[in-house]
């Protein structure tokens, strides 16, 4: 089951997901981001040292370090 967020806003829920993604000096980064139908690289969990909160005006949801 992924893991899933619904938006204070809209009442929308979204679906966390990772990729991989290659950077042009060869560099290896890790994408999180939210959809609205869990896809390939939907996640079960949030990642260790990270939160959600919410764009306040979209009502969009973001993924943010802890601080």
């Amino acid at each position: 089951m992924a893991f899933s967020t619904v938006s204070k806003k809209n009442g929308k829920t979204y679906h966390l997901h990772s990729r991989q993604q290659t950077l042009r000096g060869g560099q290896t980064v890790t994408l999180y981001y939210f959809a609205s139908e869990p896809g390939a690289g939907a996640m079960d969990k949030l990642p260790d040292g990270y939160e959600v909160t919410e764009n306040d005006r979209t009502g969009l949801p973001l993924l943010k370090k802890k601080k």
